[in-house]
């Protein structure tokens, strides 16, 4: 290919650059508008209005199962097991057998203090006539008055071996009682850490078996002191009230994750702050019908803390977090013109969080479509499904995001 020549004329030059110029300017304004197309409107974007609802607040709390009754078996006296007289883990009454403890030697003891105690009778009746001889015979001066004072001495003395001898044999007889190991309550036995011919002693720091009352069962909880201060101001403020008259209803979440089928109450709540964990302690009482509820077990309990009559919650998608790390929304205002808000939104509340300011029922939040347009942007709204926002769902835990 011959080169091109040079272009040594200005002239030449001016003319061929404005030529090129027209060439760009024409490319540019065919590509952004091709020729009977509309210039591009306001972008769509689906929207939500946020509404002002009542609302039963509850925390999710961690805790365990606790028998109402617990009571330990041990022997009162010692001696041989001749015998255990229930069945492992079932229902007993309060004073049915559960063990016979060998009774000989109790019962020789039974009969020797029997046997003292007729001794005692016996020489009461012995000097009682005698001493009444000696007072006659004091009156008309024919003994001696000291020889009188030895006779009723004697016949006090008398009297008060028979009440010692009546107390031996009633501690006799209970000892042979004890031989009898009777449950002290009714419920639930478990299972025996003797066998028929063991050894056992009075008092001896091993317990027999024990038996439990489960029906109905408490459940210990635990919540962290600055919840339960953030609920009491709330409750002081008027922000909420209270859920119910008395207790409040608790519901349980069990191991595997189903729930509980009957609603318990909250009892009590501790007056005292755990140190080391930074906690209160509560306690709720479930009736237990099927024994269904085993002592010890792990569980989540959903506690009704209050109603609060006005909250507004916003869907978490149409929450998302600036650089700072606070809770920020899309909110199309007046003209339809997008404006950014900074939230204080609480816990969540199924699919939304409970906003505590930065947005009012009525105003419409982005929740579709936010990353097409940008604050000041004029858009057009669509409503969306708001099922997550006119029905709200029991509140979560007490675990908040922040401001």
């Amino acid at each position: 290919m011959p080169p091109l020549p040079a272009l040594r004329h200005p002239a030449m030059l001016t003319a061929l650059t404005a030529a090129l110029s027209v060439a760009l300017l024409a490319g540019c304004n065919s590509s952004a508008a091709p020729a009977g197309m509309p210039p591009a409107g306001p972008a769509e974007v689906g929207v939500v209005t946020l509404q002002a609802k009542p609302l039963t607040l509850t925390s999710e709390l961690p805790g365990r199962t606790v028998s109402t009754v617990v009571a330990e078996v041990r022997p009162q006296v010692g001696g041989i097991i001749r015998e255990r007289l229930f069945t492992e883990g079932a229902e007993v009454k309060a004073g049915q057998l559960l063990y016979r403890i060998d009774p000989a030697t109790y019962q020789a003891s039974v009969d020797s203090a029997r046997a003292a105690l007729a001794k005692a009778r016996a020489n009461v009746e012995t000097l009682r006539p005698k001493a009444a001889r000696y007072k006659e015979l004091a009156g008309i001066k024919a003994v001696a008055q000291q020889d009188t004072d030895d006779a009723l001495a004697a016949l006090l003395q008398a009297e008060a071996d028979v009440a010692s001898a009546r107390a031996a044999l009633d501690s006799a007889t209970i000892n042979l009682a004890y031989t009898r190991v009777t449950a002290p309550v009714s419920g639930r036995i478990g299972k025996s850490s003797i066998t028929p011919g063991a050894l056992v002693t009075a008092g001896q720091a091993a317990a027999l078996a024990t038996v439990q009352q489960v029906d109905p069962i408490y459940v210990d909880l635990t919540q962290s002191s600055a919840d339960a201060l953030r609920l009491r101001r709330a409750f002081e403020v008027g922000q909420i009230r209270q859920a119910g008259r008395n207790q409040a209803a608790v519901t349980l979440i069990l191991e595997d994750g189903s729930r509980y089928a009957r609603e318990g109450r909250l009892q009590f709540t501790d007056i005292t702050v755990n140190e080391g964990t930074g906690t209160v302690a509560l306690r709720a009482v479930f009736p237990n019908p099927k024994g269904d509820l085993l002592p010890g077990m792990y569980v989540r309990a959903l506690l009704d803390e209050g109603v609060t009559d006005s909250a507004v919650l916003v869907p978490q998608r149409g929450v998302s977090r600036n650089v700072k790390g606070e809770a920020t929304a899309l909110v199309v205002g007046a003209g339809n013109k997008v404006e950014q808000r900074v939230l204080s939104v609480g816990r969540p509340v199924g699919e939304s969080w409970l906003v505590n300011d930065g947005l009012a029922a009525g105003e419409k939040v982005i929740v579709e479509g936010s990353q097409k347009v940008r604050p000041d942007a004029v858009v057009t709204p669509v409503p969306v499904d708001d099922k997550v926002v006119a029905s709200p769902a029991p509140a979560a835990a007490n675990t908040r995001p922040g401001a």
